[in-house]
């Protein structure tokens, strides 16, 4: 059984201090490739980098809504260049996220569609973050749909219907440890609308520990087994099909060799 992480922030403290060790543990829980995603200028740079000394590792780059309000044209530029490095096989990630709002929204809107224009124009997958904020984000996806590639919602927060919304777009939705938190049945009636073949999975480590292992601040690849078992539970299959449709979703979205 293989498995692929398909959202991780591997540069993130708690995690790249002892990182042999981190996907030492992760093989051996079966997740044996890692997209290492990229939020601002400087992790972008971080996690190409990181991707370089690994095989089985790619890495994401692009600028998280938080930080849309210090994003300028030259780091744009920077960014139109960074996806073409041989390991990035996303750009991402990118959207709205209207619960802190530490940039505006009409900041987050205007970055996002730039950063959608690149996308589009180099032919790349987006890894899309959306939160309090779906009907925004459903809006300028629709402008954008025909031209992208592929897009996946990442640590996807909304209900059955929103699922449903995307899906019909023609979108990937990744689910994270939410779908085993106790009070979290909204993340799994949505997990449950999605089928199959629109199906991802993906830890956002080092946040969202999965149960059994909430107590456990900092999350990790290997504990993204306890995630996809509750995605089979949820669909009434085995494991090992979530396995296989998940990571198959994967190589198919993000263009990977296996």
């Amino acid at each position: 059984m293989s498995l692929i992480d398909t959202h991780a922030h591997l540069t993130f403290e708690g995690l790249v201090e002892n990182l042999d060790d981190v996907l030492g543990r992760s093989r051996d829980a079966g997740v044996d490739t890692w997209v290492t995603v990229g939020t601002s200028p400087q992790e972008n740079i971080k996690n190409i980098e990181l991707a370089r000394r690994y095989d089985n590792m790619y890495a994401a780059a692009g600028f998280h809504p938080h930080d849309a309000r210090l994003i300028t044209e030259d780091d744009l530029q920077a960014l139109s260049k960074q996806i073409n490095d041989d390991k990035v096989v996303a750009l991402g990630e990118i959207g709205l996220d209207y619960h802190y709002n530490y940039s505006e929204p009409q900041i987050q809107q205007d970055i996002f569609r730039k950063q959608l224009e690149i996308a589009a124009a180099a032919g790349m997958p987006v890894i899309l973050h959306s939160r309090e904020a779906f009907e925004d984000t459903f809006a300028i996806l629709t402008e954008y749909m025909p031209r992208l590639k592929d897009v996946v919602f990442h640590c996807f927060g909304g209900g059955a219907a929103e699922a449903q919304r995307a899906v019909e777009m023609g979108c990937y939705i990744s689910f994270t440890g939410t779908v085993t938190f106790k009070n979290a049945d909204t993340a799994r009636e949505a997990a449950t609308a999605v089928p199959l073949e629109r199906l991802m999975v993906e830890t956002d480590c080092p946040f969202m520990s999965p149960a059994p292992m909430r107590k456990q601040r900092t999350n990790e690849p290997a504990l993204m087994i306890h995630t996809a078992t509750k995605l089979a539970e949820l669909h009434n299959t085995e494991l090992e099909e979530i396995a296989r449709v998940t990571t198959r979703n994967a190589v198919r979205f993000f263009g990977l060799k296996q």
